[in-house]
């Protein structure tokens, strides 16, 4: 499994909301989801997001954008009108029904086309774990990629589908948005060039490729710069020269970083012992382990197991 999708694996889009409204100026919308990620596809209309940090940023059709949480934020028809009189509207996709919400514009609402009018598609992802934090640290509170707008016309055609209850309509839409998110992360970490994380910059190079591939896919192999070279086909000097140019450190120092990622994943989402994390992620025994751990962590595996999580205690440890 390639790094995007093993960081992509523990979240998902759950209780998708289509809005098409027609709001009279001037209107916000927030965010209250407190969501890891949230993501906002503009059909039609335009607006300005405006995060807590006093980012602001104008969107229109064509635009998909991703806030990185879990702080709510605002859509408002212009930045000045959150000091104002204006109205008001709330989407909320982690309700007690699983079903996205727009508290007063009457859940979806499909209205006629106007200067007015302006649609949306939301997507609100939930962790299920703690895997995805290391994506979320490569990303900025806000991202968008403008696309022509009628690249997301196939997407109104489910927010229809979804408009009208039918059986699975709601099921639908988180999968496409689990896969609209996939698609522009690659869109913006493609557009973000040197400044996209070094593991995704490692995958468009055809000589680190194939050994970061094999080492995501089996991580826990016994791998040395020679076998990881010989994934590639080039020398164990040259492979090492170019992986530490191209992802800013040595090989071996990358796969300890990745591993102990894993591991910190697999200490907090799981009831694995320390010694089962300590295989399960390359390392032949517990000791070894918890002092590697501890060194880049600054914490031992048990200690950083029972700060993560109110239940800690009751997992094992040995």
């Amino acid at each position: 499994m390639d790094p995007l999708s093993s960081l992509l694996s523990g979240i998902r889009a759950e209780g998708s909301v289509v809005t098409h409204a027609v709001l009279t100026q001037p209107w916000t919308i927030r965010f209250t989801d407190a969501a890891p990620l949230t993501m906002i596809s503009v059909l039609r209309g335009d607006g300005t997001l405006l995060l807590p940090d006093g980012t602001e940023r104008p969107v229109g059709a064509g635009d998909t954008a991703i806030v990185r949480g879990p702080e709510p934020f605002h859509l408002a028809d212009h930045p000045a009108t959150v000091d104002n009189p204006h109205a008001a509207y709330e989407i909320a996709c982690f309700t007690t029904d699983t079903a996205c919400t727009a508290e007063e514009l009457g859940g979806i609402h499909w209205g006629a086309d106007s200067d007015e009018t302006t649609a949306l598609i939301v997507g609100a992802y939930r962790a299920s774990g703690h895997r995805h934090e290391r994506l979320l640290r490569a990303l900025p509170p806000l991202l968008v990629v403008e696309e022509d707008a009628e690249v997301c016309a196939w997407l109104e055609t489910a927010a229809a589908d979804a408009a009208r209850h039918s059986a699975g309509s709601q099921a639908l839409m988180d999968r496409l948005l689990d896969w609209a998110l996939v698609c522009t992360l690659r869109s913006w970490f493609d557009q973000a060039g040197a400044d996209a994380p070094s593991w995704y910059r490692g995958l468009a190079d055809p000589v680190l490729a194939p050994a970061l591939e094999a080492f995501h896919d089996r991580p826990a192999q016994a791998w040395t710069v020679a076998s990881l070279a010989a994934r590639s086909g080039v020398s164990r000097a040259l492979f090492a020269k170019r992986f530490t140019r191209l992802m800013g450190r040595p090989p071996l120092a990358y796969l300890t970083e990745c591993r102990l990622d894993e591991a910190a994943a697999l200490l907090t989402d799981t009831d694995l012992s320390i010694a089962r994390v300590a295989k399960a992620v390359g390392y032949a025994d517990a000791f070894g382990f918890s002092a590697a751990f501890k060194r880049h962590k600054g914490l031992s595996p048990s200690a950083f197991r029972r700060g993560s999580s109110p239940d800690a205690g009751a997992r094992g440890v040995g």
